[in-house]
Order: C-alpha cells, then structure tokens, then sequence
C-alpha cells in the first residue's frame, strides 16, 4: 500500500509522466528563446559577454533551458495533480448525492403505498 491513500493505477502515472514530459519541453523551449535572446543581446552590448568561451555560453544556454524545463515540468504536474483531486471529490459528491436521492424516493414511494390514498380521503374526494 502506498503511504498516505496515493495509490495509483498505471494509467495515472502515465498521464501524469505525459503531462511532466509536455511541460518540460514547452518549459525548456520558453526558456531556451528567452536565453538565446540575452545571449544574443549580450553579444552585441556587453563585452564581458563576448569574451566568454563558448563551452561557458553554451552552459548558460543549456542552464536556462534545464531550469525552465524543470519550473514548467512542476508546474503542469501540480495542475494535473490539482485536476485529479477535485475530481475524485466531484466523484464522491455526486455518489452522496445519489444516494440521498434514493432514500428520498424510497420514502416518498413508501410514504404513497403506505397511505394507500389517505390524502384523498382527507381533501374529501371520492
């Protein structure tokens, strides 16, 4: 049994590895264009920029894309993961919900076999 309920199925954990993997790479290309960019405006305006080597700009490249893919990986996850919870409550709702109905009806179609017209009756219909 996993700790705290968290069981899942093999279907979750892949939507949920689904969704990482989607976030990561949208997360690292938005970071990657962002970097490239400042990459690109530190070559024309800095010249602290310029004299770096390239092995160390590519390392700030990479950086940025990692970071990005990390932050927007979290990001999806914890929506999905939102997503699922509010869910399974909607799901729990609607089944209470059910429920309560089914002992309304049962009450009401017992009350109406139990009476056996007594209500007419007592409005003087015939």
């Amino acid at each position: 049994m996993a700790p705290h309920g968290l069981s899942r199925t093999t279907e979750e954990l892949s939507a949920a590895r689904s969704e990482a993997l989607r976030g990561a790479a949208v997360g690292a290309a938005k970071f990657g264009i962002a970097a490239a960019f400042l990459g690109l405006c530190g070559t024309f305006f800095s010249p602290v920029y310029r004299s770096l080597t390239i092995q160390f700009k590519v390392y700030l490249q990479v950086s940025g894309m990692t970071l990005g893919g990390w932050i927007e990986a979290d990001k999806r996850f914890r929506a999905w993961e939102n997503m699922r919870v509010r869910e399974k409550r909607r799901v729990k709702a609607l089944e209470r919900d059910e429920g309560v109905w089914r002992e309304w009806e049962k009450m009401v179609e017992g009350d109406a076999a139990g009476n056996g017209g007594s209500r007419e009756k007592e409005a003087g219909v015939k």
